[in-house]
């Protein structure tokens, strides 16, 4: 009886449909806030706070800060795998488009600097590539370089020093999946600089990607923006 009390309640937050929009809306492995959640979902934000509290409670949601901003994401990859079921199903909501998050600015979303590291789908990238060939363990709560990790980034010629000092995750303003923090992450964005692989532009936080960084991005990470 307990299973079926339990499947029921799981049933009845999902058949809601601001509820329903909210969880879509995180289907692409971003978190959102409160406030774009409401939008996308088309409810006040005081509404979307009761939707997103009773979810988090239920184990759907898992709350974030970071900075002065709390963020949601799906708790777990079996709530995706649910979620996913059901639109499957329902086929018609699957069309819908996800949420534009972060700056409107292409260059900015392509590639910039997030206090003193890279961000942007540059810096996602990146990571996300890393974390795929074990060199990163990467998650929304916490970020570590492997053995091969540190070997990557000394034959890139990132400073030795740097990479004993610990990182973090940051959670990308655009991108909305973590991206490398931290010294090591300081230390290789200035490497991108040193060798011209990257240019700030003047008066932005966006950077230019040149010829030369393009060709270290596909040697060193496998990546192509």
């Amino acid at each position: 009886m307990q299973r079926i009390s339990a499947f029921a309640e799981t049933a009845a937050l999902m058949g809601d449909p601001a509820r329903a929009n909210m969880l879509f809306a995180l289907m692409d492995g971003r978190a959102l806030t409160a406030g774009e959640l409401a939008r996308f979902a088309g409810v006040t934000p005081q509404t979307a706070s009761g939707h997103l509290a009773r979810l988090a409670e239920a184990g759907m949601v898992a709350p974030a800060a970071q900075g002065r901003h709390r963020y949601f994401r799906l708790a777990s990859p079996g709530v995706a795998q649910m979620v996913e079921s059901v639109m499957s199903v329902a086929e018609e909501l699957s069309r819908r488009p996800l949420p534009v998050t972060g700056p409107r600015d292409a260059g900015l979303r392509r590639a910039r600097t997030c206090y003193d590291h890279l961000a942007g789908e540059l810096a996602v990238a990146i990571a996300g590539r890393m974390a795929e060939r074990g060199q990163l363990v990467l998650g929304h709560d916490g970020a570590a370089l492997t053995g091969a990790g540190v070997a990557l980034l000394g034959e890139l010629g990132v400073a030795e020093a740097a990479l004993d000092a610990p990182c973090r995750a940051c959670l990308d303003w655009s991108e909305r999946r973590p991206h490398l923090a931290g010294a090591p992450a300081t230390a290789l964005y200035r490497h991108f600089v040193a060798r011209s692989w990257v240019r700030p532009r003047q008066g932005t936080r966006a950077l230019e990607v040149t010829r030369a960084g393009e060709a270290a991005l596909a040697r060193w990470f496998g990546i192509s923006l």
